[in-house]
């Protein structure tokens, strides 16, 4: 295809899309009011309905879809829940096109108005440009404009530029229940012919100027509880006079990490893998506003003082966060109780190269030592419930590439390429269990609020981020098949 040709079918594209913008935000008004949140029990039918509708809008398209059964899980409190169903969409077997599998979820975090939000988080409410909603961002918006993409080229009888897979899922918020064993079991089938898989499922860094993400953190997640009986004693009649175990509990917290962020494990940083001139060079190219990432998160200063340093700290070293304490009195008032068991929770992001044997082993040993030093009668006991590691891919391969050229097109400059600091499972999962190549296509701006009150995404990335996954879709064909023809003609000869 010519150059020119392919810049007129992309125009017709775009046209369609602006066009058809009302459409697209109607329907994302419909899936937003479904109140699919996959972490409250009785909320399980709202997400059972949500994966029926994504269906019936895959079936629009003509695409075959199968709703997998996942079977059922068990809560903590006995209670059985059915798992919702996995989608698996295909539409398109030309063996000329390569194959581009998109994974999406279409469960959401718990959202009420009373937690503060402006507006009701199950209506999608559109106020200055942005389309304020649960699920808005993270992840309907994102599912929805990959469908619309591909909606663009069917309504305009154009010729499918790729084979087009779909694996959706309800359970992401909720941990993925049952997602990599059917991976596992659909590998040598149904991912048997995908050449690349894409998730878009994060955010930019900035909040105007479009990212492509290559890596992500994992995530060691820690328990240290210590006991000193069987029973909550009264301060009045035993402070004093016992080995308090709340008091063991801040000493150990407080070894973990100094003021600086800098976290204190013996040779927690021996595996951290080196930074490359390569890498290095894309720390100093990306356009980072550290006064905007500030505002974003509503903090008044920040670790460390330049971008280099706040994007390495962010991506490429390891950062220990703790999290609360179990077991301690955190209700209003006042309670003159010491509590005789609690449990301080904290998690370590790790990044390449870190082990997460070796991990648990470190932080094992260095609580260990600490507690032994305050010579405590009292139980300490360690466990990491918890272990993802991190994730990161080529981004020199041909998915980037063409993002890249799709980025250009739509959005007239080069994207930042960026890691994620939190840890995104779903991404190693595919690309370890499939060993195909995955990236992470972000179509929300960083100040979407993915988690948050008044989750957002804007008209202008909804809609432009529907042009990109079109534009997309043109690029990775143009590179796949010059690929293979180039690998043709180094056959022959």
């Amino acid at each position: 295809m010519s150059s020119s040709s392919s810049s007129a079918l992309e125009m017709e594209i775009f046209q369609y899309i602006d066009a058809h913008q009302s459409d697209f935000i109607k329907d994302l008004k419909e899936w937003v009011a479904v109140e699919s949140d996959s972490i409250q029990p009785h909320l399980r039918e709202e997400v059972m309905q949500m994966m029926a509708l994504v269906a019936d809008r895959l079936a629009t398209l003509e695409a075959t879809v199968n709703l997998v059964n996942l079977g059922s899980h068990e809560l903590p409190d006995g209670q059985v829940l059915p798992l919702p169903p996995v989608i698996l969409g295909e539409l398109g077997k030309d063996p000329q096109n390569p194959t581009v599998c998109f994974y999406g979820h279409v469960d959401v975090q718990p959202a009420k108005k009373e937690d503060g939000w402006d507006t009701d988080p199950y209506t999608l409410t559109e106020i200055n440009g942005n389309l304020y909603g649960r699920g808005a961002t993270d992840n309907k918006g994102p599912v929805l404009a990959w469908i619309n993409a591909v909606e663009a080229f069917r309504a305009l009888k154009l010729a499918m530029p790729v084979n087009f897979k779909f694996v959706i899922e309800g359970m992401e918020e909720a941990g993925s229940l049952g997602l990599e064993k059917l991976l596992e079991e659909e590998n040598q089938r149904f991912f048997s012919d995908v050449d690349y898989i894409v998730i878009s499922d994060n955010l930019w860094l900035s909040n105007k100027k479009p990212a492509l993400t290559y890596g992500s953190r994992g995530n060691a997640c820690f328990f240290v509880e210590v006991e000193c009986g069987s029973k909550d004693l009264h301060s009045g009649t035993f402070g004093g006079i016992i080995h308090e175990p709340l008091l063991d509990l801040i000493a150990l917290l407080d070894s973990l990490v100094d003021s600086t962020g800098h976290i204190q494990i013996p040779g927690i940083y021996d595996n951290v893998a080196a930074l490359t001139e390569e890498e290095k060079k894309l720390f100093e190219s990306i356009e980072f506003d550290l006064e905007e990432h500030r505002n974003n998160c509503g903090v008044k200063k920040f670790l460390y003082g330049t971008k280099e340093e706040i994007l390495l700290h962010l991506w490429r070293y390891p950062s220990l966060s703790i999290h609360g304490i179990e077991g301690a009195f955190h209700e209003p008032g006042i309670k003159t109780v010491i509590p005789a068991k609690v449990i301080g929770k904290f998690s370590i992001r790790q990044v390449p190269n870190m082990d997460l044997s070796v991990v648990e082993k470190q932080v094992v040993e260095h609580l260990e030592g600490v507690f032994s030093k305050r010579n405590s009668p009292n139980k300490m006991k360690v466990s990491m419930p918890l272990g993802v590691k991190p994730w990161l891919a080529d981004f020199n391969n041909l998915l980037y590439k063409a993002a890249r050229r799709a980025v250009k097109t739509v959005f007239g400059e080069d994207p930042d390429f960026t890691r994620d600091g939190s840890t995104i499972p779903v991404a190693r999962m595919f690309q370890t269990v499939t060993q195909k190549s995955v990236m992470m296509l972000p179509i929300g701006a960083a100040d979407a609020g993915e988690h948050s009150q008044n989750e957002k995404i804007s008209r202008h990335n909804y809609i432009e981020g529907t042009k990109l996954f079109a534009a997309f879709f043109l690029e990775i064909s143009k590179l796949h098949q010059n690929l293979h023809e180039t690998s043709h003609t180094e056959t022959i000869n």
